[in-house]
C-alpha cells in the first residue's frame, strides 16, 4: 500500500537540502583549487568555533547539577546498538533505563518507579512545556547527542516534573557542512524516511532534521493479531538547532521543531452493541447496522515549540536566559454511528494549549569550596476544550428513552500560570565529600490555586577510588497537568447516557511528596560498573491518569494518600568491541481515597478505594532490560531484553487493580554493516528483528482502575534500513 508522508516533514527535509549548498558556500567547489592561505583561515574558523561551543556546552551542563542524585547516561554508541538505531522511538531507548517500565502508547507509553508520566524534558538545558499526551513523541531520536537521565532526590534546580529529568544534548553541525538521507522498510507496511543537513559558517552553527513515517501500527492492537484493523498512521517531525556567537563568552541560540500525527484508531472486533440508534440498530431484534470491526474512529495530533537562549560567561558567573513557545493540540474525531451504537457517546473533542515562558539558569563560583545556583521558571498557558457530544436520553433508571441522538455543545477555556524560583549551594567540604543543599518555591494558579517551599539536600561521597555513594532527600510539588484537566460539566449531561453515576468531582489537586533515596556506585576494573539504588516516596494528593472515554486523552485525578518504594541493581559494561547493560527494579505504589474527578469512577469502585490501599493500575512488581553488542571492523552485532511482570488488572468480582497481567519477554536484534568512502563519508545499512521469538504480550486487558481498552505488544516485525552520511 502507498505510504503518504505529512507534508510539513517532506517540505522542511527538501527546503533544508536545497539550502545546503548555500549554507556551505564555504567548502572549495569540486574540481577547484582554494588558496593555501584561504584554506588555512577558514580551518581556522571552525576550530575556534568548535572549541568555543565545547567550552559553551560544558558551561550549560554546570549550570544543572547532579550531586546526590541517581544519574544515568545514553550516547549515541548505545542508541546506536539497539535494534533500529537512532530510527528507536525516544521512549524505547529510555526502556533501556531501570526502573523505567513499558506501557501502551494510550496510557503513556512509559512509567518511572511506578509513576504516571511526571517526566521533564530538558533541550539543551531549556525546559520545555508539556504538550497534550498522546500517541506520538514529538522528540526524534535521530538528532540527540547524548542524553543524560536523572532520578531520585534531585538537587533544587529540578521540580514540577520530578519521577525523571530527560536531560538531552543535540547535535549541532561543527566541521565542513555535510548531512544525511536514511531509510527504513519492514513489517505493517512500514515506509520512513529521514534526512539532516549541518554545518558551519563564520560564527554560526547550524543542525536541521526531517523525518517521516507511515505504516499500520499507529496504536496498539486490541487482539492479538500480527496486524490490528484501522490502524494506519501518518507522521512526521522537524528540528532544528542554530548557535550564533557574538565573541569568545557570548552565544545566541535558536531551537525550534514540530511533530504532526494522523492515526486511525484499530477497532475490536466481535462487540456486542448496547444502544440503539434510529435506522442502524435494534436491541429488540438483535440486529446491528454497523459490526464492530467496522467502526471507524481517528485523532489527529500536533505540536509546535520554539526556544531563544542567551548564554553568557562573566569571569565566575556564567547564565542562560531562554524565551520559550509551545502549542499542541489533539482532535479525536468519532465514529458518528459506531460510537453511539457501542458506547452511547460520540464525542468530537478537540483540546489545544498554547504554552509561552521564560527560563533562567545562574551558577556563581564563590570560592573553591563552594558554587551557588540560581534561577527560575515562568509559564502562562492558555487551554481549550470543545466538544461536540452527541447522546441518548434516559430515563430516570438511567435506562435508554429514545434512539434520536441529540447535541450537546461543552466548551470550556482556562488560562493558568506556573512560578518556580531556587537557590542551592554545592559545597566541596573535601575533596572526597559534596554536600548540595538549596530551597525551591513553586506555584501553580490553574485548575487549581497553590503553592510550596521545598527544601532539597544531597550529598555525595568517594568512599574510595571505585566506591561511590549517594544519599538525598527532597521534598517535590507536581501540579495537575493543565492539558488535561478540564473544568467538568456534569450538569450538561444529566438525563442523558453520558451522565456520571456518581454526580460530584472536586478540582484536581497539586501533589505533594516526600522523597529519600540512597544508591552506592561501585567500579569494577576497567570496562564494568555496577550501582544500586533504593528509594522511599510518601505522598499527599498523590496524582495519577486515566483513559476515560472513547477519546485516547488522559484525565488526572487525586488518591488523598500514597507511597511508592523500590529497589534498582544496573550494571555496564564497555570495551574496544563490547557494550552491554543490565538492569533489574522491584517496585510497589499504592493509592488510598480518590479525592478529586470523582465522576470519572463508579459508586462502587470509589467507595472501596476510599477505605483500602489499591496498587496503581500503572504498577509493575520486576522490571528487567539488558542488552549488549559486539562490534568487529565495519560489523556490529546487537541484541537487547525487555521483561515486565505485568502491569495491573481488576479480576471479575475482585478489588480494583488487585491483579497482574501475565509476565512477558520481549527479545529484539540487529546487524549493521558501515561502508567508508573518502572525506568521512559513510552508508550504514541495519537488519533489526524486534521480538524475535514473536510473543504474545498484553500490556493492558481492558479493566483496572482508568484504563481503556485491551492491547497487546507489537508481535515480530522485519525492519531493513539505509543511511547515507556525506
Amino acid at each position: 500500500m502507498t505510504q503518504n508522508f505529512p507534508r510539513s516533514a517532506i517540505g522542511i527535509a527538501v527546503l533544508a537540502l536545497l539550502c545546503a549548498p548555500a549554507f556551505a558556500q564555504d567548502a572549495p567547489a569540486q574540481g577547484n583549487a582554494v588558496p593555501n592561505g584561504a584554506a588555512h583561515a577558514q580551518t581556522q574558523t571552525l576550530s575556534t568555533v568548535e572549541v568555543t561551543s565545547e567550552r559553551f556546552k560544558k558551561a550549560r551542563m554546570e549550570l544543572s547539577p547532579e550531586t546526590g542524585a541517581t544519574v544515568y547516561r545514553i550516547d549515541q554508541s548505545a542508541i546506536g546498538a539497539l535494534g533500529k538505531g537512532d530510527a528507536t522511538p525516544l521512549d524505547d531507548v529510555l526502556l533501556t533505563l531501570p526502573g523505567v517500565a513499558k506501557d501502551s502508547k494510550a496510557s503513556g507509553s512509559l512509567h518511572v518507579r511506578d509513576d504516571h508520566g511526571n517526566v521533564q524534558y530538558r533541550i539543551n538545558g531549556v525546559q520545555l512545556p508539556e504538550g497534550i499526551s498522546g500517541f506520538g513523541q514529538t522528540l526524534d531520536t535521530r538528532y540527540i547527542d547524548a542524553i543524560t537521565y536523572l532520578t531520585g532526590a534531585l538537587p533544587a534546580q529540578y521540580g514540577l516534573r520530578t519521577a525523571g529529568v530527560v536531560d538531552i544534548q543535540t547535535k549541532q553541525g561543527f566541521g565542513k557542512p555535510g548531512g544525511s538521507l536514511g531509510f527504513t522498510i519492514g513489517s505493517h507496511d512500514t515506509l520512513e524516511g529521514s534526512g539532516s543537513v549541518y554545518g558551519t559558517k563564520g560564527n554560526l552553527s547550524y543542525y536541521l532534521s526531517a523525518s517521516g513515517v507511515g505504516n499500520s501500527q499507529g496504536i496498539e492492537n486490541p487482539q492479538p493479531t500480527l496486524n490490528a484493523q484501522n490502524d494506519r498512521t501518518r507522521q512526521g517531525k522537524t528540528f532544528g538547532n542554530f548557535s550564533y556567537y557574538l565573541d569568545d563568552d557570548t552565544r545566541l541560540g535558536l531551537m525550534f521543531g514540530s511533530y504532526d500525527g494522523k492515526f486511525q484508531i484499530p477497532t475490536n472486533p466481535n462487540q456486542t452493541p448496547a444502544f440503539s440508534l434510529a435506522g442502524f440498530s435494534d436491541l429488540g431484534s438483535g440486529y446491528n447496522g454497523l459490526p464492530s470491526s467496522n467502526v471507524r474512529e481517528r485523532q489527529n495530533e500536533s505540536t509546535r515549540f520554539v526556544a531563544l537562549s542567551y548564554q553568557k560567561s562573566l569571569g565566575a558567573l556564567d547564565f542562560q536566559l531562554s524565551a520559550f513557545h509551545q502549542y499542541s493540540s489533539l482532535h479525536y474525531l468519532p465514529d458518528p454511528v459506531g460510537d453511539l451504537i457501542y458506547n452511547g457517546v460520540a464525542s468530537d473533542t478537540l483540546r489545544s494549549n498554547s504554552s509561552s515562558g521564560l527560563q533562567g539558569d545562574a551558577s556563581y563560583k564563590l570560592n573553591d569550596a563552594h558554587t551557588l545556583r540560581f534561577g527560575g521558571l515562568y509559564t502562562r498557558a492558555n487551554t481549550r476544550s470543545n466538544n461536540a457530544v452527541n447522546v441518548f436520553p434516559v430515563d430516570d433508571s438511567g435506562a435508554q428513552a429514545g434512539n434520536t441522538p441529540v447535541l450537546i455543545n461543552d466548551n470550556s477555556g482556562k488560562t493558568g500560570e506556573l512560578a518556580s524560583l531556587y537557590l542551592q549551594d554545592e559545597w566541596r567540604i573535601d575533596p572526597r565529600l559534596t554536600f548540595n543543599y538549596g530551597l525551591r518555591y513553586d506555584s501553580v494558579n490553574a485548575f487549581t490555586k497553590e503553592h510550596q517551599w521545598s527544601p532539597r539536600l544531597n550529598l555525595a561521597y568517594a568512599a574510595t577510588e571505585s566506591t561511590a555513594l549517594h544519599a538525598g532527600f527532597a521534598r517535590y510539588f507536581t501540579p495537575p497537568p493543565q492539558e488535561l484537566a478540564s473544568q467538568q460539566s456534569i450538569n450538561l449531561y444529566t438525563g442523558t447516557t453520558n451522565q456520571p453515576e456518581v454526580a460530584n468531582s472536586d478540582p484536581v489537586k497539586a501533589e505533594r511528596s516526600r522523597y529519600f533515596d540512597v544508591g552506592v556506585d561501585q567500579k569494577v576494573g576497567e570496562h564494568l560498573s555496577l550501582s544500586a539504588d533504593a528509594y522511599y516516596k510518601h505522598i499527599d494528593n498523590l496524582l495519577d491518569e486515566g483513559q476515560f472515554g472513547q477519546a485516547l486523552i488522559l484525565s488526572p485525578f487525586n488518591y488523598a494518600q500514597g507511597f511508592a518504594r523500590g529497589l534498582e541493581l544496573s550494571a555496564r559494561y564497555s570495551d574496544d568491541h563490547w557494550a552491554a547493560y543490565a538492569n533489574l527494579a522491584h517496585q510497589k505504589a499504592m493509592g488510598k481515597n480518590i479525592v478529586s474527578s470523582q465522576s470519572l469512577f463508579g459508586a462502587d469502585e470509589l467507595s472501596y478505594i476510599a477505605d483500602h490501599y489499591v496498587y496503581l493500575d500503572h504498577d509493575q512488581t520486576y522490571t528487567a532490560s539488558l542488552g549488549a553488542s559486539y562490534r568487529f571492523g565495519a560489523d556490529q552485532v546487537s541484541g537487547d531484553l525487555i521483561y515486565g511482570s505485568g502491569l495491573r488488572r481488576t479480576p471479575d468480582g475482585g478489588a480494583p487493580n488487585s491483579a497482574a497481567l501475565p509476565h512477558y519477554t520481549v527479545v529484539n536484534a540487529a546487524y549493521s554493516h558501515t561502508w567508508k568512502y573518502g572525506d568521512g563519508n559513510d552508508v550504514v545499512g541495519r537488519i533489526a528483528v524486534l521480538n524475535l521469538f514473536d510473543e504474545k504480550y498484553l500490556l493492558r486487558d481492558g479493566t483496572g482502575v482508568g484504563v481503556g481498552a485491551p492491547q497487546y505488544g507489537t508481535r515480530r516485525s522485519l525492519y531493513v534500513s539505509m543511511t547515507t552520511h556525506f
